[in-house]
Order: C-alpha cells, then sequence, then structure tokens
C-alpha cells in the first residue's frame, strides 16, 4: 500500500513539475517588471524581423509575399524554441533551489542542534556568501555593482525583509519541529496574495485562490504526525512568512521602472543585499546573544561530539548551501510572478519534510505521503489554473 502511494506521489510530483514549467514562463520583456533581475534572456523577436526585412528588400513582389508567410511561421517557431527555453531555464532554477534548500536545512538543523545560538548562527550563515561575490567581482568574473547612497535607501526595506526571512527562520528551526516551521511557512502564499493586492493592485482569479487551499492542507496534513506546538516557533516562522513575501512584493516594486545603480542584475542584488543584511544582523546579534556562542562551541568540541573542524565546517556549509538557494531562488523570482513564486516555495516545503525524514531516519507515515500527494495535486491545479488565467488575459 505505502509502497504504491510512494510512487503515486512521484508521478504527481513529476506532472506537476511539467506543468510548472510552463506555468512559470515569463511573459516577456515588455511585461516582465523586473527584467533587470533576468541574468541572460532570449533573442528578440526584433532581430529576426530586421535580418527578415534586410532580405525581402533583395526579392520582388512575388517573393516578398512568399517569403512573408515563411517569416511569420519562422517567427512562430522562433517563439516557441525560446518558450522552451525559457521554460527549462526555469524550471532549472527551482530544481537546484530545492536541491540547495534541502542542504540547508540538513546543515542548519545539525548546527542549531548542538548551539542554540539562532541570531549568531544566522548571522554566520548571511555572512559566509560575502567572500564569494567579493571574489567575483574582484576577478572581473562578475561586473561589480555601483550604487549611490539613494540606491542604497531603496534597497534598504527589502534587505530588511531579506533579514527577517532568515533570522525568522532560523529561530522557528531552533525552537521547534522542522514540520511545524514549514506547515506555518505553507501560509505564504495567503500573505503574498494578500500584499499583492494591498502594494500592487494585483487580483487573481478566485479559481487560482481557490488551489491554494489543497497546498497548505496537504501540508499540513504530512506534517501533522511530527506537529509539536511552541509559541517561539509560531512567532518567528510567521516574521519569516511575512517577510518573505513582502520581500517579494517590494523587490517587483523596486525594479518596476526604476534603474538602481549600474549591473544590478538578480545574482549581484541578491549579493547587495546578503551584505546589507549582515550589517543588520551583526549588532542584532550582539544585543540578543553577545559573545555565548564562541563558549558554547568550545564546549561541543571539549564533549567530543564534532572536533572543531568538522562543527566549523558544518556551519560553513549551512551557510554556503543558505547563499546558493538564496541567489538561485531571487533569480527564480525575477522570471515568474509572486504568487507562483510563492507556490513554488510551499511545495518546496514538501520536498525538505521529505528530505528531512530521510536524513534524519525518520520513517515516513502514510499520512505523510497523502499529505504531500495533496499538496502537489494542490499545486499541478495552480499551475493549471494560472496557465488558463493567463491564456485567457492573452
Amino acid at each position: 500500500m505505502v509502497s504504491a502511494m510512494k510512487k503515486s506521489l512521484a508521478v504527481l510530483a513529476i506532472a506537476a513539475t511539467v506543468v510548472e514549467a510552463s506555468a512559470f514562463v515569463p511573459q516577456g520583456a515588455a511585461h516582465s517588471p523586473v527584467k533587470s533581475l533576468v541574468a541572460s534572456s532570449s533573442p528578440s523577436t526584433a532581430a529576426s524581423s530586421t535580418a527578415f526585412s534586410a532580405d525581402a528588400d533583395l526579392k520582388s513582389s512575388t517573393s516578398l509575399a512568399l517569403s512573408a508567410t515563411g517569416g511569420a511561421a519562422a517567427e512562430a517557431e522562433d517563439k516557441s524554441a525560446s518558450g522552451a527555453k525559457d521554460a527549462i531555464i526555469t524550471g532549472g532554477y527551482f530544481a537546484l533551489w530545492y536541491l540547495f534548500n534541502i542542504g540547508y536545512n540538513i546543515y542548519n538543523k545539525q548546527a542549531l542542534n548542538v548551539l542554540d545560538y539562532p541570531w549568531t548562527i544566522a548571522t554566520i550563515q548571511m555572512a559566509v556568501g560575502i567572500p564569494y561575490f567579493v571574489a567575483l567581482w574582484a576577478l572581473g568574473i562578475r561586473k561589480a555593482p555601483k550604487l549611490s547612497m539613494s540606491d542604497l535607501k531603496t534597497l534598504f526595506p527589502v534587505a530588511l525583509c531579506h533579514t527577517g526571512v532568515h533570522v525568522g527562520a532560523v529561530i522557528a528551526l531552533g525552537a521547534g519541529a522542522v514540520s511545524f516551521a514549514h506547515i506555518v511557512k505553507a501560509s505564504e502564499p495567503v500573505v503574498t496574495c494578500l500584499l499583492n493586492f494591498v502594494l500592487l493592485g494585483e487580483v487573481l482569479p478566485t479559481k487560482v485562490y481557490m488551489t491554494l487551499l489543497p497546498i497548505i492542507g496537504g501540508v499540513g496534513i504530512a506534517s501533522m504526525k511530527e506537529l509539536s506546538f511552541t509559541w517561539l516557533a509560531l512567532a518567528a516562522a510567521m516574521l519569516s512568512n511575512v517577510s518573505s513575501s513582502a520581500r517579494g512584493v517590494l523587490s517587483k516594486k523596486t525594479m518596476s521602472g526604476k534603474q538602481i545603480g549600474e549591473n544590478l542584475d538578480a545574482p549581484n542584488l541578491y549579493s547587495v543585499l546578503t551584505a546589507m543584511s549582515t550589517v543588520i544582523l551583526i549588532p542584532l546579534m550582539l544585543a540578543m546573544e553577545g559573545t555565548g556562542f564562541f563558549g558554547a562551541f568550545s564546549k561541543v568540541v571539549e564533549s567530543g561530539e564534532y572536533t572543531k573542524k568538522s562543527l566549523s565546517t558544518l556551519l560553513a556549509l549551512s551557510g554556503a548551501t543558505y547563499y546558493a538557494y538564496n541567489e538561485v531562488a531571487f533569480q527564480a523570482l525575477g522570471r515568474v510572478n509572486p504568487v507562483t513564486h510563492a507556490v513554488g516555495n510551499t511545495i518546496k516545503r514538501v520536498v525538505i519534510i521529505v528530505a528531512s525524514v530521510i536524513a534524519f531516519k525518520t520513517p515516513m507515515s502514510t499520512g505523510s505521503i497523502i499529505g504531500s500527494s495533496i499538496a502537489i495535486a494542490g499545486t499541478l491545479m495552480y499551475s493549471l489554473a494560472m496557465n488558463g488565467a493567463k491564456k485567457k488575459k492573452d
């Protein structure tokens, strides 16, 4: 019975991934409010039209008419190929986002199990990414952004949200079970819809909103067997929830029709937010936990549970995977609307719960499999609803 359900879950996951990929294709650069976030773009149809016109000038009027027909077909074919390429690229971003996030959640939970200093661990994880992007800038592999003080002021609210997302999640995962934190985080699409309406004035069809219900319910059922309630975990998870939704919506709002600095593409934007959040977190960390982390670190090493090298490596890996999954997620955000991003985030939580069950050798119950199946089916319905709404709008 359980084996058959696992196969059904796998089939649903594949189906949802395929449909999500088509739902994640951007509607075009002209309609994308954050096109500057996308690291690469497809060749424009304008270039094809120019080339076609130059060639057409050399032909007779009859040949021109025939070429126009063929050119229209070729243009349609180019658009189809471009759409498929965009779907593959966006799907790749989401796959890497899930993979790095699984690694982060496992490393993070292991670190919090031995070091009860969530503010310090959150700060370390945030700071680990800095040497990576600074090296890319210094070596010329990535163009360094050029920002004025006015640009930094514009980005400051987004950086505050970014800080809230991270520290809230770390505290929640330290105060309660992974499953409970992700149950609360499953309500993020609802928060995103609300903020989308309030800040951007965007209203989606009712049927799209209705498909959010099985996603939230499915994640809740999947996690029910591991449910462990604490007020701190609830409050911290909701802080992360609201901050994440606000960050997504504010990023869209900030990038819409406004040039911020130079070379501020998606990876560089995330790098700048990482540096700003680290600066924000350091005084907060010292105010909340002081320097007690270092004494606790030494005690763990003295107990023999970890060596200094292995514990340092664990913290470094948690920081590296944190930076990697967020940079990929930020690029994914630039290719889809905030609600789609939030739903992808919800499904990611199901994957994380399953991965944590495997990593910590906790058996997966029938209820968890059923809940995961419902959540993934909900994502499939959401993707279909979004596709339908987009076609109707076009």
